[in-house]
């Protein structure tokens, strides 16, 4: 992608007052993340690992270079980790959520709305800019959210979503763009882009229709594109119409609201190690309940069922197998913390069983509604009125506490230091942005 077709200008003539997608996509976020507090691992390779340190799920270019492939177990580098060539993490998700909203409030403030797509990934609306204003203001863009954050972007523009994917790894890619590219919609370079870019690697197109559509000979953006895009929807699906479309240049794609609520909640993890213990487990799926009844409060709803699953490791053939579920209907729509505690610990006591050693849990409040929209009772009285009230300032006052002062600052129960269900992490960074305890310190 260095020359040929990139050579010339990374935009093309726009009409005054148009409006166009962009997608801003964080630089190996994990990695970056964890550079922003130590910026000794600048310039080295870094990765982070999956739950319970299994194996490699974030790589700075660094480590990309020395061959580390995405999914390596970390015991296959264990000498490069010794031999202090290759710097692991732990995963760090609360440190990671909390930078990508810190991200994400940047770009609201410098656009015209967004759409977050990942923890990394963000759609930005653009719109009434002239072509040179535009390409200064993504760059412009991209200064700010380094400055305020410290992590590296790269910005991609097209008339649609599809397309600004395929504009952002053409930004990633050829260095002399400086990180930005824009496509225009009768951009003359449009096609050739399309065809130096494999079908597999347009938004949507999954493993397996890559095959089928290869079978077609379909191999590039470019052939997808010149398709008929009503005859594709037949064979395939109104998914794949929509890419067609949007390869066209025709946007046709939207994303969910992203405060749209969502239709059911699953709070769950692996364990550290294989438990058989009934308290530890008891532990970890009442700190998913509490994460659960957090998670629905935000989103202004209200669940009537609990459900509780456990796994044990399908792996094990020299052990017992038993993955049990079961749901418990509350007797009112609820997103008190107590309720959904108490009735997700009435689901364990029903699935749990002595002699098998679990891997896994988790907890799913299924079958929201609205709080707004939550009819009282005909048999609600001044009592039951005022208990629910009570409850709705109590779990505000939790939430707010735990808001301003870290998260799980006040909780219900207090888990073992050592418990089995806790992650390993041995190499966890700190949380540097929402505990107070965890800090940087300066020293002299």
């Amino acid at each position: 992608m260095g020359c040929g077709v990139f050579d010339s200008p990374p935009y093309a003539s726009f009409e005054e007052g148009f409006t166009v997608i962009g997608l801003v996509d964080c630089n190996n976020f994990y990695c970056s993340c964890e550079r922003v507090f130590q910026p000794w691992y600048n310039g080295k390779p870094v990765g982070v690992l999956s739950n319970n340190d299994g194996c490699v799920i974030a790589r700075s270019q660094e480590l990309k270079a020395l061959g580390v492939e995405m999914g390596t177990p970390a015991f296959k580098i264990k000498d490069l980790i010794k031999a202090k060539k290759v710097y692991l993490f732990s995963s760090n998700y609360e440190l990671y959520g909390d930078m990508s909203n810190r991200v994400q409030s940047i770009l609201e403030e410098y656009s015209a709305g967004i759409e977050p797509y990942s923890i990394d990934e963000c759609f930005v609306k653009f719109e009434g800019f002239e072509r040179n204003q535009l390409i200064e203001h993504c760059h412009d863009l991209r200064q700010k959210v380094k400055k305020f954050t410290g992590i590296p972007v790269c910005v991609g523009v097209a008339p649609t979503r599809t397309l600004s994917k395929l504009a952002n790894r053409i930004a990633k890619k050829v260095a002399r763009f400086d990180g930005v590219f824009v496509i225009e919609n009768k951009d003359k370079r449009l096609e050739k882009i399309l065809e130096r870019i494999d079908v597999g690697d347009v938004w949507g197109i999954g493993r397996k229709l890559v095959g089928k559509l290869n079978a077609m000979g379909i191999y590039t953006a470019l052939d997808l594109s010149r398709t008929d895009s009503r005859e594709m929807k037949k064979a395939f699906s109104v998914v794949l119409e929509r890419t067609i479309l949007e390869l066209q240049g025709k946007p046709c794609i939207t994303m969910n609201d992203y405060h749209e609520p969502k239709k059911r909640i699953m709070t769950s993890r692996s364990f550290g190690k294989l438990t058989d213990d009934f308290e530890q487990i008891q532990q970890a799926i009442r700190q998913h309940a509490q994460r659960g009844a957090e998670k629905l409060r935000e989103q202004n709803s209200l669940c009537r069922a609990v459900l509780v699953f456990l796994q044990t490791n399908r792996y094990r053939q020299d052990l017992a197998q038993y993955s049990p579920s079961f749901v418990i209907e509350l007797e009112n729509p609820s997103d008190d913390s107590r309720e959904i505690i108490a009735g997700a610990g009435r689901c364990l006591r029903e699935v749990y069983r002595e002699g098998y050693h679990f891997m896994k849990g988790g907890v799913m409040l299924i079958d929201l509604i609205d709080s707004d929209k939550n009819q009282m009772s005909l048999l609600d009285d001044s009592e039951s009125v005022e208990k629910r009230e009570k409850a709705e300032k109590l779990m505000s006052v939790i939430d707010s506490v735990n808001e301003k002062m870290g998260r799980q600052s006040v909780r219900f129960g207090l888990p073992s230091g050592n418990a089995s269900w806790h992650l390993r992490c041995s190499n966890r960074s700190n949380r540097y942005s929402t505990r107070w305890d965890e800090l940087p310190k300066a020293q002299t």
